[in-house]
């Protein structure tokens, strides 16, 4: 049986472990972005006194796992913020060994921690192996999502 993944906060000297891992998130929904968004994300989610978005790392030894990325947010309905979930993604080599639930499960310890009063994200439909997973892990509610390019 393999050890749990270690959990982490994504660190400047992490660029070369996340970048691959982003450009599989973002290729598995099918899109690009150019290098200058790339320093730009990894900039906002390593800047240390950011605390509106945060992302953490997967690893097994030196090999990076799988990522997750949080934007917190105020929200209306509740005095305190909210978490949004809005990136997670881990390699093909990783799915089924837990690191998707130990990092949901980091952004659920970091959200009680902090005090905010709930944790959200959205899937494509026809996601259904990770919907598979979230379903264990959260509540699904029936909103729709729109868009506005």
């Amino acid at each position: 049986m393999r050890a749990a993944p270690t959990i982490r906060p994504l660190a400047p000297e992490d660029r070369d472990a996340w970048a691959p891992l982003w450009r599989g998130y973002l290729a598995f929904y099918g899109t690009e972005r150019d290098e200058a968004q790339f320093d730009l994300t990894f900039a906002r989610y390593t800047e240390p006194d950011r605390a509106d978005m945060l992302a953490w790392l997967a690893w097994d030894g030196k090999a990076a796992l799988g990522l997750v990325h949080v934007i917190v947010h105020a929200h209306g309905w509740h005095a305190a913020p909210v978490s949004y979930l809005q990136d997670l993604f881990t390699t093909p080599e990783a799915r089924g060994r837990g690191v998707a639930r130990a990092l949901i499960e980091t952004v659920y310890a970091h959200a009680d921690q902090a005090g905010h009063a709930g944790v959200y994200w959205l899937t494509q439909s026809g996601n259904i192996t990770a919907q598979h997973l979230y379903d264990r892990l959260a509540t699904k509610t029936d909103f729709i999502k729109y868009a506005r390019p």
